[in-house]
């Protein structure tokens, strides 16, 4: 218990009198659990005010060998269980920076933002998995502090941990954080050419570079030079992680 107390400070700890209009939760969760039923995502919504997990999705992923029902009751001590040690204190400090920046924000603007990160887990065959970590918020008290969040997790296409990005729908800004140097540098959101994008779709629908370049009028060779543009602009090495990245940064 004193671990878990590491997660939570003045800025997300939700008191047990705070001033929540509990209609808005509704029966919310029918909503996320057929969500989960159509996504590879695993995922699970945290509750500050209880400090544990509310539900947890079936999906494999997250799991780490346990049954959902086991994630659902360790909540916050499933991640001392499973998570690289390393990790866990990355995951305390960017908890706190990322609820530092999120008190900085209008209230009305709060549920606009969404924070990804990466980092390793533990599965029950001991081998380290690179993950990436989506929380938005979802419901907040009458003062503005996040109630519930949901929280998507999927594989990575990065090659570390950290990866720290706080974005708000709409905008062309993004902000990284800083591990060393515990600050965040605002920056601009990677866009896609439409020639880019056109490939990049293509390739989701499973087309080959040949059929591709059919369907574009347009010849393989060029076909080839834009897919080596995208991956030079995103960072990736292949089409698999030029996919993954495009779907976990909505970029299709």
């Amino acid at each position: 218990m004193e671990q878990i107390k590491r997660f939570f400070n003045e800025k997300n700890e939700v008191s047990k009198d705070a001033d929540i209009d509990l209609s808005q939760g509704g029966d919310y969760l029918e909503a996320i659990k057929a969500l989960a039923r159509t996504t590879y995502q695993s995922l699970y919504v945290i509750n500050y005010q209880t400090k544990g997990f509310e539900y947890v999705s079936d999906n494999p992923l997250f799991l780490c060998g346990k049954t959902s029902a086991e994630v659902k009751d360790l909540g916050y001590a499933f991640y001392f269980q499973n998570v690289k040690p390393e990790d866990i204190e990355m995951l305390i400090k960017i908890n706190e920076a990322g609820f530092k920046f999120y008190d900085k924000i209008p209230i009305e603007d709060r549920k606009l933002y969404s924070i990804s990160y990466d980092f390793y887990l533990i599965n029950s065959k001991k081998n380290m998995i690179l993950v990436n970590h989506k929380l938005a918020p979802m419901f907040l008290t009458e003062n503005g502090q996040v109630w519930k969040a949901l929280c998507a997790v999927s594989l990575s296409n990065n090659t570390s941990s950290g990866n720290v990005v706080l974005s708000k729908e709409g905008s062309d800004e993004i902000w990284r954080y800083d591990l060393t140097a515990d600050k965040w540098e605002k920056d601009a959101r990677i866009k896609l050419s439409s020639r880019e994008h056109e490939i990049l779709s293509l390739y989701a629908s499973g087309l080959t570079i040949s059929e591709i370049a059919e369907k574009l009028f347009i010849t393989s060779d060029t076909v080839k030079f834009h897919r080596k543009k995208l991956f030079e602009k995103i960072g990736v090495s292949n089409i698999a992680e030029a996919l993954s990245y495009a779907k976990i940064n909505k970029l299709l």
